[in-house]
């Protein structure tokens, strides 16, 4: 008897943070009873005048935004981050007990001045506004002696945390490498030691070309998949085909790539329930200060949803005490992205 793939229960490795998923694709069939989400079909207006991000709004501290009419940025009215506070050391640095004081900057950045759109929704050319301005604000953090690391992210849906559903991501800009990047680059750093200098990420793009099973889209810059070591069920990740380090190494046509990407997949990602898909996406690339060859950029993408736009996957339990595990393998989701159109479904009819 064979081992298979599609129905034994089985572990994957990911290379990049060196840890284990349990994959059990048997269990697809089991009758779900458990929580199940509220959909908004709320249409949204263009402009809401109750919106802290909308053009010509007042925020919660008094600022005023600007009639902004591409991308806009500003220091967040709540910043997680300082960039001045008293220095920690010695507060606490023994073997059981250590802080690390930690300054830094957090932006937040408004995508479009509408209201009602979202990444999936916008054209490529709005899409690399955005990319721009991510790019020139990576390029900012360059003069402050103090930041070593750009944390770029995007929580889109209420079931992600976001507060608001104007279009926006946000920009955390750190003194220290935060855990999952340091893990990363660690991972990078490790297997080009052990393999006569080759990037891990080049060669599991290679792999990918080569397999194409897992691949939703690619233009000539960059593929997304879903990984071989997925933990959410509908993850993914986008990678450039060629070793780019960060935002900034980025030639015209490789952004414009990337804008392509983004679209195609969250608009993917909506089609496949008919639904504002939610998801927690972010891009990992390398430190803005010392040299990191090993770093390649890469996006990943975070969707809680399970079955349907009302069943999300929630990592509990056994997750949470032993180690990830999913039910639909890797290659099954990325099988019902690929047959998703690159029409949003609000738009098929128009």
């Amino acid at each position: 008897m064979s081992f298979d793939l599609t129905n034994d229960t089985h572990r994957r490795y990911n290379p990049l943070n060196r840890t284990w998923v349990l994959c059990s694709p048997h269990r697809t069939q089991r009758p779900w009873q458990g929580q199940q989400e509220k959909v908004s079909q709320e249409k949204k207006p263009e402009y809401d005048t109750n919106c802290y991000l909308c053009p010509g709004n007042t925020r919660a501290h008094g600022d005023k935004n600007p009639e902004y009419t591409s991308t806009f940025v500003f220091r967040n009215d709540f910043a997680a981050l300082r960039p001045d506070q008293p220095s920690a050391n010695h507060v606490m640095d023994d073997d059981l007990l250590r802080v690390q004081g930690v300054r830094g900057d957090c932006l937040v950045v408004c995508f479009s001045p509408r209201h009602d759109l979202t990444m999936a929704e916008m054209d490529v050319d709005t899409i690399l506004g955005v990319i721009q301005q991510w790019t020139q604000c990576y390029r900012d953090m360059t003069a402050k002696d103090y930041i070593n690391y750009v944390q770029i992210f995007e929580n889109k849906g209420s079931a992600m945390g976001c507060s608001n559903p104007h279009p926006h991501g946000q920009m955390w800009c750190m003194e220290r490498i935060p855990i999952e990047p340091q893990r990363e680059l660690d991972s990078l750093n490790a297997y080009r030691d052990t393999h006569h200098g080759r990037c891990l990420l080049c060669d599991y793009a290679n792999r990918e070309l080569k397999e194409k099973e897992r691949i939703v889209v690619e233009n000539d810059s960059f593929m997304v998949i879903v990984p071989f070591w997925a933990v959410w069920p509908f993850e993914t990740l986008v990678l450039a085909k060629t070793h780019i380090q960060c935002l900034s190494k980025m030639t015209d046509d490789q952004q414009r790539d990337l804008a392509d990407v983004l679209r195609r997949i969250t608009c993917r990602y909506d089609n496949l329930f008919e639904c504002p898909f939610p998801y927690s996406m972010g891009i990992h690339q390398s430190p803005v200060r010392g040299n990191h060859d090993e770093a390649h950029l890469h996006i990943h993408f975070y969707p809680p949803l399970l079955r349907s736009a009302t069943v999300r996957k929630f990592l509990v339990g056994f997750e949470m005490l032993g180690e990830p595990q999913r039910d639909i393998t890797p290659e099954m989701a990325a099988e019902k992205l690929r047959e998703q159109e690159d029409v949003h479904y609000k738009h098929r009819s128009s």
